[in-house]
């Protein structure tokens, strides 16, 4: 049971990846990384279950936010272009030299 939920994890581990890979949008790169990051989760969960070892949860619990703050850390920079900015917008301005 818990091999075939491992190679069913790394089967969708590497769809993932293929996605990453050739998405045609950045959209769906970063979608198929947040989902290569979760199975990544999800992998950690079960060889801990099969290991016994409960302190690899918390690797995983860990891991799992790491990937959402990445993931919402790449979304705003894709849309706004740096990570922080404060909502206002700077007006720069053109000073034309008169001669």
């Amino acid at each position: 049971m818990f091999v075939a939920a491992t190679l069913a994890i790394l089967i969708t581990m590497g769809l993932a990846l293929t996605r990453a890979l050739m998405g045609p949008t950045v959209y769906d790169r970063i979608a198929a990384v947040n989902m290569f990051g979760t199975k990544t989760v999800l992998l950690i969960a079960v060889f801990a279950f099969l290991s016994e070892r409960t302190d690899l949860l918390d690797i995983a619990i860990v891991y799992a936010l790491i990937n959402f703050i990445g993931v919402v850390a790449v979304l705003r920079l894709v849309e706004h272009g740096d990570f922080h900015s404060s909502g206002e917008t700077v007006k720069k301005s053109t000073k034309v030299d008169s001669e």
